[in-house]
C-alpha cells in the first residue's frame, strides 16, 4: 500500500506474502481487506481536498496491534498481530562466522527477515529500513537484535553474508545478524517460517516470500509485517525516501513495544 503522500506514482507497492502457514494467510486476507478499504478511502479525501472539500480521510485499523504505532504506518507495513507461541528455533551461522542458535537471544526483542545476499531487488531495500530503524530506536537500540536468514541456497557462505553486509551497511548495526548454513537446514527454517523459496538455478532470480517476524524477549512471535516494493518502467526497485523512512520508523515502534 502507499502512503497518501505517494498516491500520485504509477507504480504500486509490490509484496510477495505467499506462505506455507495457513493462519498467516488468513490474517493477510483479513489485512488486506482492510489495507484495500482504507486505501480507497485516502483516495476519495485527496481528491475531495484538491476540490476545496473539508472530508478528512478515514482509515481503518486491524485489531491487537500496538497503541504506539499508527494507523498509517501499520497499514504501510500490512502489520498484523498472530498468535503468540513460541518461535521456531534454529542454529545457524552469521556474517562474522559465529553459529547462534535463535533461543540464545531471548532476553532481547528479534526482528527477523528473509533475504538473499545476491538481490537485487527488495533486500537492499529491506536492508536500508533496518538501519533506519537500528537508529530510531535511539536508548532501546541495544534491546533489540536484527536478523536475517539466507533464502539463496547458491550464495551460502559466511563471505557471501558479510558482503552483502557491508555493502548494505547493515554492519553498522551491532545486533545485525546474517545467517547461513547448509541448504537442508535453511529449508527446515524456510519451512518452518511459512516462507517459499524458488531458485531454479544459481543464474535465475530467487523468488521468495517476504515477511518481517517481530519476536519479543520471550521468545514469542507476536507481529507479522510485509516488506513492500516499487518498480521502475525499466524494472528498477525502489521506494520514495519518506516511504523508506516511515518503514524504519514503523519496525522500531513495533519492536519496541514488543519489550513490554
Amino acid at each position: 500500500m502507499t502512503s497518501p503522500e505517494d498516491a500520485a506514482s504509477p507504480d504500486a507497492p509490490e509484496t510477495n506474502t505467499k506462505s506455507a502457514r495457513p493462519w498467516i494467510g488468513l490474517w493477510f486476507v483479513v489485512l488486506g481487506l482492510a489495507v484495500i478499504a482504507s486505501a480507497a478511502l485516502a483516495v476519495v479525501a485527496l481528491r475531495n481536498r484538491s476540490a476545496g472539500s473539508t472530508a478528512t480521510t478515514q482509515q481503518i485499523r486491524v485489531t491487537g496491534l500496538p497503541a504506539s504505532v499508527s494507523t498509517a504506518t501499520a497499514n504501510l507495513m500490512g502489520l498484523s498481530p498472530i498468535k503468540t507461541a513460541p518461535a521456531p528455533n534454529f542454529t545457524l551461522t552469521d556474517q562474522n562466522g559465529r553459529t547462534l542458535s535463535l533461543s540464545s537471544l531471548k532476553g532481547k526483542a528479534v526482528v527477523l527477515e528473509f533475504m538473499d545476499p545476491h538481490c537485487t531487488d527488495i533486500c537492499p531495500l529491506v536492508s536500508k529500513e533496518f538501519v533506519d530503524a537500528n537508529r530510531d530506536l535511539g536508548a532501546n537500540a541495544s534491546k533489540v537484535v536484527f536478523v536475517a536468514v539466507n533464502v539463496n541456497q547458491y550464495y551460502a557462505s559466511v563471505a557471501n553474508m558479510m558482503a552483502f553486509s557491508r555493502a548494505h551497511n547493515l554492519v553498522s548495526i551491532p545486533s545485525w545478524h546474517f545467517f547461513t548454513g547448509p541448504t537442508a537446514t535453511l529449508r527446515t527454517v524456510w519451512n518452518d517460517y511459512g516462507i517459499d523459496v524458488s531458485a531454479p538455478n544459481p543464474n535465475a532470480d530467487i523468488i521468495h516470500t517476504s515477511l518481517l517476524y517481530f519476536i519479543d524477549p520471550q521468545g514469542n512471535e507476536r507481529f507479522i509485517a510485509s516488506p513492500v516494493v516499487n518498480h521502475t518502467s525499466s524494472g528498477k526497485s525502489f521506494l520514495p525516501a519518506a516511504t523508506l523512512s516511515a518503514w524504519g520508523r514503523g519496525i522500531a515502534q513495533v519492536a519496541t513495544a514488543t519489550l513490554g
